[in-house]
């Protein structure tokens, strides 16, 4: 590994997962500190010096501190030498279509449609339960979902025909979305299934979630209540 001066605060969620899975794809070192977003660290005096917004992921890179995840991965990719099959913008044109791309996925994925979800189903004790905006959160994503399937490439990338943080970002949505049991096309499943059986995602997977205590409740759920909006508690 490239010898660095990195540290990641960050472990428990497929958002911490992206940061992990970039800096292992990249061969780089890093120094970790594994602080759940939901445990109480991100308050501590200690911390909220490092982010003020008591969040995790946060990469530090010498005297640069970096936040949110999609922007971790993307520094990341840019400021080290990316190892051959990594794909990196170089110029402005490259640049737009890769940020198009992330900020598509972060604002409809992430955010508008999956963590709508989540917040009325894991954490419906803090939002409540909301069917209604759970089943037009899916809808929606399954909209454009559809409408992006035809974009991946024949060869299971979105740009360039290498591996890029948008992957990432897809790939770590897709993986929020079988959880919570949605039927995905077979072009968009093979396209998840090819990038997560990259080594570099099943260790960042295993150093992300090395605890089971921080696999979040969804995911330990049983079976029967993986559906949309299920109110049984986690077990």
């Amino acid at each position: 590994m490239e010898e660095t001066d990195l540290t990641l605060w960050g472990m428990g969620t497929v958002r911490n997962l992206r940061v992990h899975w970039m800096l292992m794809e990249m061969g780089l070192d890093y120094t970790f500190f594994p602080v759940h977003p939901r445990s109480g660290e991100t308050y501590t005096e200690e911390f909220l010096r490092i982010n003020p917004r008591h969040k995790v992921p946060v990469l530090r890179h010498r005297d640069v501190v970096v936040t949110e995840s999609a922007a971790i991965i993307e520094y990341v990719s840019e400021a080290f030498e990316p190892p051959p099959g990594i794909y990196v913008a170089q110029t402005a044109q490259e640049r737009a279509k890769l940020n198009e791309w992330c900020f598509f996925i972060m604002t409809e994925f992430d955010a508008h449609t999956l963590y709508v979800i989540r917040r009325h189903t894991t954490f419906s004790s803090l939002y409540g339960e909301s069917p209604t905006a759970c089943k037009a959160a899916k809808e929606y994503f399954m909209d454009q979902l559809n409408a992006i399937a035809p974009r991946i490439g024949d060869d299971g990338f979105l740009l360039g025909g290498k591996f890029s943080c948008a992957d990432i970002l897809l790939t770590t949505c897709i993986d929020w979305a079988i959880e919570y049991a949605f039927e995905l096309p077979a072009s968009v499943m093979a396209y998840y299934e090819k990038h997560s059986s990259r080594p570099a995602y099943k260790n960042a997977f295993n150093k992300t979630f090395m605890d089971p205590a921080s696999i979040p409740d969804l995911m330990r759920l049983p079976d029967a209540a993986h559906g949309l909006c299920s109110t049984k508690p986690a077990v």
